[in-house]
């Protein structure tokens, strides 16, 4: 099994976007972290989807590159315009050092193992100026034991999780981590701000951090 596989599910996703999809609107924790970074500030979207933050950050003056790894969510950012888009994945981001002000990644980074969420974590540290920030979500811990009554599940590798749940991502590798975790990992950052929080769903909770690159 592949250890960063849901870009496949998430291709499918993009191909059916509906015009009410959720996934077209911004996040308001992305919308107020915008609002603190320096006008015309570069801006890596990874794990960009169909463009609801980047087009977002480009309509108000940011200069963003869109990545994916899955190019059915990148056709629709190109239909939009105004947005250079890149095809890759997230753990060998194709650019050079310290090319990007600020990152961000909404419901990404976690979608895969140890090894792949750590070798994304540099990759971000990589790119990203000294003194750049970085927007994220993570999967809480306190998330597993609402994922484990919904589906019979295995953990396939620490904090790793794959679950019998056909149709959904959920049947590709999730990290789940608590906050001790989380900091380890991020260990090139100073954090800023962090909290765990239930998303749409009760049980759905994550992380939500802003790091600075150090």
């Amino acid at each position: 099994m592949k250890s960063d596989t849901a870009d496949n599910h998430w291709n499918d996703q993009w191909a059916n976007i509906k015009a009410d999809s959720k996934w077209l609107t911004p996040e308001a924790d992305v919308i107020t972290w915008a609002k603190g970074l320096q006008p015309g500030a570069r801006v890596l979207d990874l794990g960009a989807g169909v463009g609801r933050h980047a087009l977002w950050l480009a309509s108000h003056g940011f200069d963003v590159v869109a990545l994916d790894a899955a190019p059915e969510g990148l056709t629709e950012i190109d239909k939009a315009g105004g947005v250079e888009t890149v095809l890759a994945r997230m753990d060998a981001l194709p650019f050079e050092d310290q090319s990007f002000d600020h990152v961000l990644s909404w419901n990404v980074i976690y979608h895969g193992n140890e090894e792949v969420l750590s070798r994304s974590i540099s990759e971000i540290q990589r790119i990203t100026k000294p003194g750049g920030s970085f927007l994220g979500t993570m999967l809480s811990n306190r998330r597993l034991p609402f994922e484990q009554a919904r589906y019979p599940g295995q953990e396939i590798s620490r904090n790793t999780w794959v679950f019998d749940a056909p149709g959904t991502d959920k049947i590709h590798p999730h990290y789940f981590c608590n906050a001790q975790d989380l900091l380890a990992l991020f260990k090139g950052f100073e954090i800023t701000w962090l909290h765990d929080r239930e998303h749409e769903e009760p049980g759905s909770w994550h992380w939500h951090l802003v790091m600075e690159r150090l």
